[in-house]
C-alpha cells in the first residue's frame, strides 16, 4: 500500500481516542517500542471485496517480490509486515486478535507467525447469516458455499522472563477470563462465540436460521450455546453518530436477488459493537492502549472507549476516517456520560 498519505491525528476532547489517517506500514515504524497493550482488528482479507483496492490491488502492489509470486502468497507477506510492527509496539506479553477470512486465512496465520508472534489460539466468529455470492450454474450448480463464520487469530508476543514476571514488568501476558465469562452461570469464556439472528427477538424466541436456536434446538436439555454470543450490528448501531455524513447507495450483495441500501456508514464489514467490546475485555487490560492499525469505521475504537480502554487507530482511506470520526465522536460522549 502506498506510504505517501500524510498522517493526520484525529481525537476528541475526551483524550478516550485518537485517530491518525494514515498508512499502517508507514505509521507503525513511528510509534515508540512496547508501547500499546492489545492489538485488536480487522484488517483487509486480501480477497478483493467488492473489488476495493484495500483488500487486494494494493496489497499485491510492489510486496508480490515479481511476477511469478501468486496473490496468496503477496497477502502472506504483507501480513508478516504489518504484524511485525505490531510486534515491535506490543508490550511483551500483549495479544493480538485479528479477523480473517476463511480462504485466506491461513496465511494471514503464518504472516503473524513468521513476524515472530506467537500463535495461541483460533477463535470462531459463528454467525450463519452470511449471503451466498456465488455463481449460479444450470442443474442446481453454484462455486462457492454460504459464508457463515468468520476466523479470529490470537497472537501474542513473547514474554521477558516468566508469566508472573512479565505480568508484574508490564502488566501483559494473561487473558481477562473473569471479564469475560459467559451468563448467569459464569461460564468460562471458549474460542467460538455465536450471533443470534438479527431478526430474533430476544434469546428465548429464535428464528429458524438463527445459530443460536438450531444449537439449542439440537440439544435442549443441555442449551448447548452457552457461549458468549451476540447479534450482528444493526442499522441503528452501524449508523449512530453519522446523521451529518452524506447519504450513499451502496449494493447488499450482488447476484440475481442484488438489492440496494442507503446508508451514511459506508465500510462494507463492520463487526458488531458488542462482539468487539468482548473482545477488548479478553485481551486487553484494565486502562490500557488498545491499537487497530486498519481502524475501518471504528468498531474496534467505539469497544475501547466503551470499556474504558484508550484507543489509538490507524487508516488510511479518507471516507472511512470520515465515519469512524463521527462513529467515535458519538460513542465517547455516552460513555462519558452524555446522551446517545
Amino acid at each position: 500500500m502506498s506510504t505517501a498519505t500524510k498522517p493526520v491525528l484525529y481525537e476528541d476532547d475526551t483524550r478516550a481516542w485518537g485517530l491518525v489517517e494514515a498508512d499502517a506500514l508507514m505509521l507503525l515504524s513511528k510509534l515508540p517500542d512496547n508501547s500499546i497493550d492489545a492489538v485488536v482488528c480487522d484488517p483487509p482479507y486480501g480477497i478483493d471485496i467488492g473489488g476495493a483496492a484495500w483488500d487486494g490491488r494494493d496489497i499485491r502492489r510492489g510486496r508480490s517480490g515479481g511476477p511469478s509470486v501468486r496473490a496468496e502468497e503477496a497477502f502472506e507477506r504483507w501480513t508478516a509486515q504489518w504484524a511485525a510492527g505490531c510486534l515491535r509496539v506490543l508490550k511483551p506479553g500483549g495479544h493480538l486478535l485479528a479477523f480473517g477470512a476463511p480462504r485466506t486465512f491461513h496465511r494471514l496465520v503464518a504472516g503473524v507467525e513468521d513476524a515472530g508472534l506467537q500463535v495461541r489460539d483460533q477463535l470462531l466468529w459463528l454467525h450463519a447469516q452470511g449471503l451466498p455470492k456465488s455463481r449460479r450454474l444450470p442443474e442446481g450448480l453454484a462455486t462457492a458455499l454460504k459464508p457463515a463464520y468468520e476466523p479470529i487469530i490470537l497472537g501474542r508476543k513473547p514474554f521477558e522472563g516468566t508469566t508472573q514476571s512479565n505480568l508484574d514488568s508490564w502488566g501483559t501476558g494473561a487473558l481477562n477470563i473473569e471479564q469475560t465469562r459467559v451468563g448467569n452461570a459464569r461460564y468460562w469464556p471458549a474460542h467460538i462465540t455465536l450471533s443470534h439472528a438479527p431478526t430474533c427477538t430476544d434469546a428465548a424466541i429464535c428464528t429458524s436460521d438463527c445459530p443460536v436456536g438450531m444449537i439449542d434446538r439440537a440439544r435442549p436439555k443441555t442449551q448447548a450455546s452457552r457461549l458468549f454470543f451476540c447479534a450482528k450490528a444493526t442499522r441503528a448501531e452501524r449508523e449512530a453518530g453519522c446523521q451529518q455524513l452524506p447519504r450513499h447507495t451502496v449494493a447488499l450483495y450482488t447476484g440475481p436477488r442484488r438489492s440496494e441500501r442507503v446508508v451514511r456508514n459506508i465500510h462494507p464489514t463492520i463487526k458488531p459493537a458488542s462482539l468487539m467490546r468482548w473482545l477488548v475485555r479478553l485481551a486487553v487490560p484494565p486502562d490500557g492502549i488498545v491499537l487497530d492499525p486498519f481502524c475501518g469505521s471504528g468498531s474496534t475504537g467505539i469497544a475501547a472507549v466503551m470499556e474504558g480502554r484508550t484507543f489509538l487507530g490507524i487508516e488510511r482511506e479518507a471516507r472511512y476516517v470520515d465515519v469512524a470520526c463521527a462513529r467515535l465522536t458519538h460513542w465517547a460522549h455516552h460513555a462519558a456520560g452524555g446522551t446517545p
